[in-house]
């Protein structure tokens, strides 16, 4: 039942032909339901799988098919000008699952790696030790890997799976993995997703952004170090079996996720895509920025889900740092007369001083509360009203 739960779940998949040589029938892997064929390499033998997901696989909404979006959005989104114009046909996506939770002790057990082929195809690569005596070998692979890749993916692998399998290069005093530029897709997630999900671990997104739901039978992290502790004591495969379609899973979701991402006017919409629309504005690309907005504003079915003075003070902002003060006032007039907020009266206080030089108005709004400190207040009222006094308020 598990099995068949799992193969709905994971859609249509063709595993790759490897057949198990004969004079590996007398190992574990051989005997257990695991999907691992030895894998022999200049430093040992490790455990390994492969499923090939054709153009048309899905997960959930979004597919993992080649045609990847343009890196250069992506870049924007994860504030890293290092992934512009990088070849995303020559990514690879990468995820572990490790013994503990970090330190020198802490060993990756088992790697989910995914690339992409010429045809469009996914390629889901997983690594697993029989023994901890296989890391060598797993290290030689990955290090395989990474040489003929152009970016990382993963998902907070910055912070955590990277600098894991870094110290495992050093704990087993080899070169460390060259550099290559990473993109983290937790960081864009909480950039995108802040205005409407309050979690953003990887399950929470496929849930909610590509709608794919794993059901029961996924294994909770926390759960991932014991069950491999007892597989090394029982080589019990049904108690590993959990640990490496989550895996899978997780390697899957982050190539859906990079199409979600590279293309956000067509596969976001509302607050997603104010968090698009913000992020954009960090980066410094305005005007992009400012079209993710007018999608949403020109889409009067997405108010409900971002509210319209939302959007308006996402554009005032934007406008305001492009320089276009007449159209930021226009908008932040717009907010006050809907909203009581003191960071917008702020901002268009500022705009009623300095552009507009409507000292009055800049006073009637400083007295309705404008959230600075009191010192602040009592230097902008006295400024204000110099200049009121100075004959140059139109009010």
């Amino acid at each position: 039942m598990l099995r068949a739960e799992i193969a709905r779940l994971l859609g249509p998949t063709e595993a790759e032909p490897t057949p198990p040589p004969a004079e590996v029938t007398r190992g574990r892997v051989a005997e257990s339901l695991l999907p691992f064929v030895p894998y022999e390499t200049e430093a040992g033998v490790v455990l390994r799988r492969l499923v090939r997901h054709g153009p048309a696989h899905q997960v959930g909404r979004a597919g993992t098919s080649k045609a990847l979006p343009d890196s250069h959005l992506l870049s924007l989104l994860a504030l890293d000008p290092a992934l512009s114009g990088q070849d995303l046909g020559r990514a690879l996506f990468f995820d572990s699952e490790t013994t503990g939770l970090g330190g020198a002790g802490s060993v990756a057990f088992l790697l989910g790696l995914g690339s992409f082929e010429s045809d469009g195809s996914f390629v889901l690569e997983q690594l697993l030790l029989e023994e901890p005596g296989q890391e060598l070998a797993l290290l030689h692979r990955l290090r395989e890997l990474v040489d003929g890749a152009s970016i990382l993916v993963s998902y907070n692998g910055k912070s955590f799976d990277w600098p894991l399998l870094q110290g495992r290069y050093v704990m087993n005093r080899l070169p460390l993995l060259p550099l290559r530029p990473h993109l983290d897709l937790l960081h864009v997630a909480r950039r995108v997703h802040k205005r409407r999900l309050s979690r953003t671990n990887l399950r929470a997104i496929e849930e909610e952004v590509l709608g794919f739901d794993r059901g029961e039978d996924d294994i909770a992290g926390a759960d991932i170090p014991a069950r491999y502790g007892h597989y090394l004591r029982t080589g019990d495969a049904e108690a590993i079996l959990p640990v490496v379609h989550h895996n899978a899973w997780d390697v899957a979701s982050m190539a859906a996720l990079v199409g979600v991402y590279g293309e956000p006017l067509s596969a976001l919409a509302g607050l997603d895509l104010l968090g698009v629309a913000e992020t954009l504005g960090r980066a410094k690309d305005v005007e992009r920025a400012l079209d993710a907005v007018s999608h949403v504003l020109e889409a009067e079915a997405a108010w409900q889900a971002a509210p319209l003075t939302d959007a308006l003070e996402v554009r005032a902002r934007l406008h305001k740092a492009r320089g276009d003060r007449a159209r930021a006032l226009v908008d932040f007039e717009a907010i006050v007369a809907d909203v009581d907020d003191e960071r917008v009266r702020l901002e268009l206080c500022k705009l009623y001083e300095h552009h507009a030089k409507d000292y009055g108005k800049a006073l009637a709004l400083l007295a309705e509360g404008t959230g600075e400190s009191d010192e602040a207040i009592v230097r902008r009222r006295e400024r204000l009203e110099r200049r009121a006094r100075g004959g140059k308020s139109r009010a």
